[in-house]
């Protein structure tokens, strides 16, 4: 979007200029060519004047359904609030070379334009959806019902003029609600009563939460209060609903900010009540804050580093069975945790489970959460101990729980994300992680040396693959099956001595490589 090409003109008609995709602009002009209105509107107009790529496109209009289908026959309609998708692929104009990177790109936010019909909605009776939906022919009725005055934002697109690109227009911003106003002052505001708004769908209280942590807003005073009062109205609202919100969340950029302002509005007991048996639950002297505060820095250290999607829900489980878990140690009189990491690992299933979270995306979390701990005196701990330990989480999972780790580290309040203890550790997950040098790397094995050979079991085979070994080492492209019985074929011919010797310098050049990959680790972790 470029600067303000006009100031001080009223709400309903600011001028600027945008970068709008051909595929969007299309669906525009082909509705407007049939005498139609048609507007941007919501979420993508309020990110272009964020200057964010719109995580999608959604066109309002004056045209019902079945006028929409008629005009983008490659369309599809199965709700019964009139969206109708656009699928962008094949429309003519879209040809482009931006249109033809997005879609080799796989953009999905270019693959659908949802256009819907104006409308007015009938009573929420169950705090969820409207009873009934009617279309309208007032652009002014179907921006009265939407949730914030951000989101009432809707753009009259037209391309501009000289522009031989296709992309910049034009565009003509309609504004009943002083959303601009809002955006500029970072607020969350609702479209007028934030009781009827939330009573018409629940779920619209925890978006605002989701909005303040993925926009870095402030949410109104009178809309703080309108939550705090309907909050309880969240039991009516689906599992699946819920936890697509709170994913939204504690992917944000502050997850932190999001989930304390879910608690201190009175919410999150309704979406996840166990983490809020943390607060005030003190820790031992390792930890600088109680457990709610560990898991909220915990967390917001897995959105800064941008850590996976599983780091991020283990991030704020993690010590989740700590609360249950606590006992003051009678000689020490310091708390303790046994077992908190079986415990939480049995209440973070339960959790995943009536959130309705994909089974795998649950598996793969308990483990995190389970194995936490594994951590223990470097300078004891064995290669077998630490196999043992990626056996336990897996091979796919193991660098995961060294990210939660960090996370809890930096969680306590400590300023090193990666301590020495926990590069040692590292670098000993990765040598035993590490493929050994050794005959088992070979295209080759024992058995088909034999065939190919016509050799007997005996040291001559150990010595010929040793010798291979050697070679290959030299050159990894020699490692075919193809050369190796071919080259196992020279070998063969020569004595018992020779292959001997052959098959000590490879054992020597073998704990050469296994050296040169030791220090190489090492070095890597700055670890001794």
């Amino acid at each position: 979007m470029t600067k303000k090409e006009t100031k001080n003109k009223a709400p309903s008609d600011t001028v600027e200029t945008f970068l709008i995709p051909p595929e969007v602009s299309y669906v525009t002009k082909t509705l407007e060519k049939s005498g139609f209105e048609a507007y941007l509107v919501g979420g993508c107009v309020r990110d272009l004047l964020l200057h964010k790529k719109p995580k999608d496109w959604d066109v309002t209009t004056d045209a019902v359904p079945d006028e929409i289908q008629a005009l983008f026959p490659d369309s599809f309609y199965e709700n019964t609030f009139g969206t109708v998708g656009v699928k962008t692929r094949a429309l003519a104009g879209t040809e482009s070379t931006e249109h033809k990177e997005s879609v080799a790109a796989g953009d999905p936010t270019l693959e659908i334009v949802e256009v819907t019909p104006y409308r007015t909605e009938s009573e929420y009776s169950d705090n969820r959806r409207p009873d009934a939906v009617s279309f309208s022919k007032n652009l002014a009725d179907d921006l009265m019902r939407r949730d914030f005055t951000i989101n009432a934002l809707a753009l009259k697109i037209e391309p501009m003029a000289g522009d031989k690109t296709g992309l910049v227009h034009k565009g003509h911003l309609t504004d009943l609600y002083k959303g601009q106003n809002d955006l500029a002052a970072k607020i969350l505001r609702t479209v007028g009563s934030p009781d009827e708004r939330f009573g018409e769908d629940a779920l619209r209280m925890l978006r605002a939460v989701r909005f303040a942590a993925e926009l870095g807003f402030q949410i109104e005073e009178e809309t703080q209060k309108g939550i705090q009062k309907n909050a309880k109205l969240l039991e009516k609202i689906s599992a699946e609903r819920i936890r697509d919100e709170f994913l939204k969340i504690i992917t944000s950029d502050q997850p932190m900010q999001g989930l304390q302002l879910a608690h201190d509005l009175g919410i999150l007991k309704y979406i996840v009540p166990e983490l809020e048996e943390g607060i005030g639950t003190e820790q031992n002297q390792a930890h600088a804050f109680d457990v709610w505060e560990h898991l909220m820095r915990t967390e917001q250290h897995s959105a800064d580093k941008k850590f996976s999607l599983r780091v991020r829900i283990s991030a704020i489980f993690h010590d989740i069975g700590k609360p249950k878990s606590r006992r003051k140690d009678p000689t020490t009189g310091q708390w303790t945790f046994y077992g908190h990491e079986v415990i939480g690992a049995r209440m973070t299933e339960k959790i995943l489970t009536r959130l309705k979270f994909p089974k795998k995306l649950q598996d793969e979390v308990v483990k995190l959460v389970r194995w936490h701990m594994f951590f223990s005196d470097t300078e004891q701990i064995t290669l077998s101990a630490v196999r043992r330990m990626i056996a336990n989480v897996g091979a796919d999972l193991v660098w995961d729980l060294m990210n939660v780790r960090e996370c809890d580290r930096i969680g306590t309040g400590r300023p090193k994300a990666n301590p020495y203890r926990l590069r040692k550790y590292k670098s000993m997950v990765e040598i035993a992680m590490h493929d050994p040098v050794s005959v088992g790397m070979l295209k080759i094995h024992g058995k088909r040396l034999m065939e190919v050979t016509a050799m007997s079991p005996g040291p001559r085979v150990g010595f010929i693959l040793h010798a291979l070994l050697e070679e290959v080492l030299e050159d990894p492209k020699l490692n075919t099956a193809e050369h190796l019985e071919k080259r196992a074929l020279e070998l063969v011919k020569l004595s018992d001595e020779e292959l001997r010797k052959l098959g000590e310098k490879a054992k020597t050049r073998k704990e050469q490589e296994e050296e040169k990959m030791l220090k190489e680790i090492t070095d890597k972790y700055h670890v001794e």
